[in-house]
């Protein structure tokens, strides 16, 4: 649900994109973003923020165009996909692909879309944004009931919510969408075209940043984070990192996590001070 999309009409063939659509790249979000601003006669943004995908275009931000940024907060997120997260994502699109009504991504015009496909990748997504901690407290061994099904229902409240989370999904999200956002996350490595030397990809980099982690976030840990931060020192870029004690997991920058209020705050006021504003 952005701009264009998969689920966007062709003009040239008055029909949607479907797979047809092209990939897109993070950075291609963010040249998008800055077409906007163009447009609007901003010549440079006080601050950017983004939490996992939008830490990915707040690092692209900081990197593809300085000048453009007076300050960069990167939450939760990292300069490049690990290999378990692109394999978590990869589960994800094949449960979506192997759904019979997914129909190679043509189902825009038909009753039958792939609803349990992208249910059960929103399930496994969700997973990931949870620690075990958080899991364990919401819902530990908790039962829906006092009597088992000796079956395949959803018997233990954390089944139940996962399932929830997997219905309440696609009716708010495109499938094609999906595997679309999921493979410009993939791709995404400001690295790569450095041969691998992250640094380089922060030479022109003189934006003020802050670097945020959380302690029990374990699709983007703290050395995801610290990696950048390390980057950025061999640049001399004035960058500041906070690790945030939280047991919720990666979806902590979601949630009421009164110490990166506090932390986010005081970054943003003195940066504000600084610039005079």
């Amino acid at each position: 649900m952005g701009t264009t999309g998969p689920s966007s009409i062709n003009k040239q063939e008055d029909i949607e994109y479907g797979m047809k659509f092209p990939i897109f790249t993070i950075k291609d979000m963010v040249n998008l973003q800055l077409a906007l601003i163009d447009s609007l006669n901003i010549e440079q943004l006080f601050s950017v923020v983004g939490g996992s995908m939008g830490g990915m275009q707040a690092l692209e931000w900081a990197s593809s165009y300085p000048e453009r940024v007076y300050s960069a907060i990167p939450i939760a997120t990292s300069y490049r996909h690990s290999a378990q997260n692109i394999a978590f994502h990869e589960v994800g699109r094949q449960a979506i692909m192997n759904d019979p009504n997914w129909q190679k991504g043509n189902y825009y015009n038909t009753k039958n879309k792939p609803r349990h496909g992208l249910s059960v990748a929103r399930m496994i997504a969700h997973i990931t944004y949870l620690s075990e901690g958080a899991f364990q407290e919401k819902f530990g061994r908790d039962m829906q009931s006092k009597v088992l099904s000796w079956g395949f229902d959803a018997d233990f409240q954390v089944e139940s919510y996962l399932r929830h989370q997997g219905i309440s999904f696609v009716d708010r999200f495109d499938a094609n969408s999906y595997l679309y956002i999921t493979r410009a996350m993939d791709y995404f490595d400001l690295s790569h075209s450095y041969d691998g030397d992250l640094f380089l990809a922060f030479k022109k980099t003189r934006c003020k940043l802050l670097i945020v982690s959380f302690t029990s976030d374990w699709l983007f840990p703290s050395s995801e984070s610290l990696a950048i931060v390390k980057a950025l020192n061999k640049t001399a870029a004035d960058v500041s990192f906070v690790e945030v004690n939280s047991d919720k997991g990666h979806d902590s920058f979601l949630l009421e996590v009164k110490d990166l209020y506090k932390i986010l705050s005081g970054f943003i006021s003195g940066a504000a001070r600084k610039k005079g504003i």
